[in-house]
């Protein structure tokens, strides 16, 4: 949305088109030849609908390899939904080859995952015709300690950035799995690091403000907002 919402007041009042087909949103400005394509697929790898129910298949993108091909510019997105269990979780099995599992460690899963969808970059892009992007991982506020505010237990209320030049918490873990699978690629992939700049902004989130009303969202962002300064990121590292 934040990508779209800047490509567009770029050049406002420019044609475009809009569709949407089950979780693939594509946007085109007629009037430049460019198109943008967003696939919701939150995991990367393949969900995969079964009689047995939803299965996260870690060793498959079969389903998604089609849409990735043939590109300018790829940008990936991944671990907001890997810690999510219960009602909140989109599957009901997670499947390695044969085997398959009711749960496992998901920072294992989330590794497993990486490696499945590194192998098919290194296999199938080209990096003279394709940039990859990945973005690091997004950061939550819902322990006040981790900002030096213990008496806090989520960003509600919270209207300014931390302040100093170091965040007072520490990295996600994800983060460092993220780098290791991005490190051993044979094609180069370009980290776009927005974890600990994330970090400070715990006033970014919508909070109570947004669709949340029973509880305070504090891992999605509001727009106009933080991802802007992502967009305004990425773009640099194009040019």
């Amino acid at each position: 949305m934040s990508l779209a919402c800047l490509l567009y007041t770029s050049v406002p009042g420019t044609n475009y088109n809009m569709t949407r087909v089950g979780l693939i949103s594509t946007l085109k400005f007629l009037d430049y030849g460019l198109t943008l394509i967003l696939d919701r697929n939150a995991f990367l790898v393949d969900l995969v609908p079964e009689k047995i129910g939803v299965v996260l298949k870690l060793d498959s993108v079969a389903g998604s390899e089609k849409l990735w091909s043939g590109h300018d510019l790829l940008a990936f997105n991944t671990w907001h939904w890997w810690g999510y269990k219960g009602a909140q979780q989109p599957w009901k099995y997670i499947q390695i080859g044969t085997r398959l599992l009711k749960d496992m460690d998901r920072m294992v899963a989330f590794e497993t995952a990486l490696e499945t969808w590194a192998k098919w970059v290194d296999t199938n892009v080209d990096p003279a015709k394709t940039t990859v992007f990945f973005l690091g991982v997004s950061p939550s506020h819902y322990k006040g300690s981790d900002w030096n505010q213990p008496q806090v237990k989520n960003c509600a209320g919270q209207t300014r950035p931390v302040p100093g030049p170091t965040y007072p918490g520490v990295l996600p873990p994800a983060l460092a799995v993220q780098k290791k699978v991005l490190s051993e690629m044979r094609v180069p992939v370009k980290l776009l690091d927005i974890t600990t700049l994330s970090q400070f902004r715990v006033d970014a989130h919508p909070s109570f403000y947004g669709a949340a009303t029973a509880a305070a969202d504090c891992t999605h962002w509001c727009i106009a907002g933080l991802p802007d300064t992502w967009n305004q990121l990425l773009y640099n590292l194009l040019y």
